[in-house]
């Protein structure tokens, strides 16, 4: 029997994490509903956290080294608006990376798990 491989190996590993993480924030960058909370963010630094945030959570089997998704969203008070803008940049990044939409209703679903740590904090 030959093992699947996890999401995080089916997406390329981490060099093409780091490639979708860069797209994904040229859109939220681009997005006035919510480019005002990166207007004081060192993107560089943020993108390799969230490349290995993604990767963590997407399977890398690294330990992820940040903090809660509760204690990096406080004092942020983010909205239902801001939270679905997000997914939806994160899901149209994937698709012209070429993943698939099984695949991305699952990136989805993982971040839904963290919805109720991100919004109104």
């Amino acid at each position: 029997m030959v093992a699947t491989a996890n999401l995080y190996e089916k997406l390329g590993g981490e060099e093409t994490i780091a490639k979708v993480v860069r797209a994904f924030y040229e859109k939220v960058l681009a997005d006035d509903t919510v480019n005002g909370f990166f207007a004081h963010t060192d993107m560089d630094k943020q993108m390799r956290h969230q490349t290995a945030f993604i990767g963590f959570a997407l399977g890398s089997g690294r330990q992820y080294q940040g903090k809660s998704m509760a204690k990096a969203h406080e004092g942020m008070n983010l909205q239902p608006v801001h939270y679905d803008a997000i997914v939806r940049h994160l899901g149209d990044t994937l698709r012209e990376f070429g993943v698939s939409p099984e695949d991305i209703r699952q990136v989805a679903d993982k971040l839904n798990t963290l919805r109720d740590d991100i919004l109104y904090k």
